[in-house]
């Protein structure tokens, strides 16, 4: 979700207006995934290098996680949406941490869309987690007996299918540490809409542009082609 600085800066608003319009799009959006049959939808809310930006950018954006907590999540609830918070999420404040364990306690039985926020969240360090969380599970074995489908079930998501597509707004075409190890065989969509602008139209023109692509998993375009 990239871009609600610059949103405002164009608008020479403070950058926290941007941030607060950027909660708005994730409100339209979400519906949007919900109305479109998304099954499940992860949004890169937090990085952990974000801690690096100014501290008052950093406390607001730590007040309307916790104001979205307190007063988004009911509403998920009872829209059949489960919430889940990906990322190391000990370095958030008690009340932070006490607002994500309740909500993910209240949707953890819900069946419609699987919303999961990355917070505090690092691709490398969700890999090295992985093969940690492996070999203390696995005292027994060497590290020759570490192998893909190992470190697949131990990465955060491991009970999702793997990402099919992945958005990124505000003009900038790369990753940035989001997913690295899921992200494999996704297919990318860039587009220069700042990120408070996105909604249920721009999820769906990027869902179009999906489906208009030929994903081949290694194999040649005919042997897909035969398949269908």
């Amino acid at each position: 979700m990239d871009g609600n600085g610059r949103w405002a800066k164009n608008r020479l608003m403070p950058r926290f207006v941007g941030h607060e319009r950027g909660l708005n799009a994730v409100k339209k959006t979400v519906k949007g995934a919900m109305e479109l049959g998304v099954d499940a939808l992860t949004l890169f809310a937090f990085s952990t290098e974000n801690w690096k930006r100014p501290p008052e950018e950093v406390n607001k954006l730590m007040s309307l996680f916790m104001l979205a907590l307190q007063r988004e999540v009911k509403k998920l609830h009872e829209n059949n949406v489960r919430l889940r918070i990906v990322g190391d999420t000990s370095a958030f404040s008690y009340e932070i941490q006490q607002k994500i364990r309740s909500a993910e306690e209240l949707t953890q039985e819900n069946t419609g869309l699987a919303l999961n926020i990355a917070a505090n969240y690092g691709g490398r360090h969700d890999i090295v987690n992985a093969v940690k969380t492996w070999a203390k599970s696995n005292p027994e074995l060497a590290i020759d007996d570490l192998n893909e489908d190992a470190i697949s079930q131990n990465v955060a998501l491991e009970d999702l299918p793997l990402p099919d597509l992945l958005i990124r707004t505000g003009g900038e075409q790369r990753i940035s540490n989001f997913l690295l190890w899921q992200m494999a065989y996704a297919e990318f969509y860039f587009t220069d809409e700042l990120w408070p602008d996105f909604d249920k139209a721009s999820l769906q023109k990027a869902i179009e542009s999906f489906q208009n692509r030929e994903r081949r998993f290694g194999k040649t375009s005919e042997q897909v082609q035969n398949r269908c």
